[in-house]
């Protein structure tokens, strides 16, 4: 397995991997997602012989990015690196595609050095994911409830930046 920057011919792979990860994943369109690339401090996937395995989106604080959940954090913290979205195909899951995409993004976060940050599904519930967010040195710092949906917000605190 290799990991490499995501580019613009990426983008209709990462697109689907995003779609079967719904509603974990939140959806968004093919031109949302290539959008939301420009945006990325780090936008990188895990391919096999050319094929992406899953992939992960992070992005700085204060960018044009009008998610709520990101401006949560916008809200309460002035450095991080927020993980918008981390997919990983269904026929590879459970193979630790995911883990190397968050080692990859917390040694990203200890060079800036900032916090990493993200949110995980509450309702509908994503059991799965906050077990994996806890098993990476996520702790939940918040709940975000909006309508129907509620997240718990989460914090890497990256060792030595936040106690």
């Amino acid at each position: 397995m290799d990991i490499r920057r995501l580019e613009l011919n990426d983008i209709a792979s990462g697109w689907s991997i995003n779609e079967q990860g719904l509603p974990g994943t939140g959806q968004i369109t093919e031109v949302e997602f290539a959008d939301l690339l420009s945006l990325c401090e780090v936008a990188v996937g895990v391919f096999e012989n050319e094929e992406m395995l899953g992939f992960v989106l992070c992005l700085l604080p204060k960018t044009r990015y009008a998610s709520l959940n990101y401006a949560w954090f916008n809200e309460r913290y002035s450095s991080f690196l927020y993980v918008d979205r981390i997919a990983v195909a269904e026929k590879h899951r459970d193979k630790g595609v995911g883990s190397i995409l968050y080692g990859y993004v917390i040694e990203h976060a200890r060079q800036i050095p900032s916090p990493v940050v993200a949110e995980v599904n509450l309702t509908p519930p994503n059991p799965g994911s906050i077990r994996f967010h806890e098993r990476h040195g996520f702790s939940q710092v918040g709940v975000f409830n909006q309508a129907e949906k509620s997240v718990a917000m989460m914090l890497h605190p990256v060792k030595g930046l936040i106690d």
